[in-house]
């Protein structure tokens, strides 16, 4: 990632992660489309080659949406004692709905932190050596 010269005010990382925005100028657009990147930046210019977010959105999706959809789960189950077909009816598409929407916020977020902390992947540091 080449050094950046341009001066752009701060922007704070989590509202413009959150929103899809850019994270040096928190004016363009960060995706294409509902996950994808875009190439770079429509506003500021920033090259969004940097930007990574692995599985790391997916984990914390599965982790959020788990939790809340596994307690409401023991919650009617035990309190209301539904047949299977009623929870596979109030569960599945609860659990689709609330992973489609928390996904691309916390990509965004996980891409705008990236930015902020200049988090690149790892290298061996080997003092010149072969």
């Amino acid at each position: 990632m080449m050094e950046d010269k341009a001066h752009f005010p701060s922007v704070n990382p989590v509202s413009a992660g959150l929103s899809g925005k850019c994270p040096r100028c928190g004016q363009g657009r960060l995706f294409d489309g509902f996950l994808n990147v875009k190439q770079s930046c429509a506003a500021c210019g920033l090259d969004y080659s940097f930007a990574d977010s692995g599985d790391g959105p997916a984990v914390f999706v599965i982790m959020l949406v788990g939790f809340v959809i596994v307690g409401l789960v023991l919650f009617v189950e035990l309190s209301f004692q539904p047949p299977i077909w009623l929870h596979l009816l109030l569960w599945l598409p609860l659990t689709v709905i609330l992973a489609a929407s928390v996904l691309r916020p916390l990509k965004g977020l996980m891409i705008a932190l990236q930015f902020r902390h200049k988090a690149e992947e790892g290298r061996l540091d080997t003092n010149g050596e072969d």
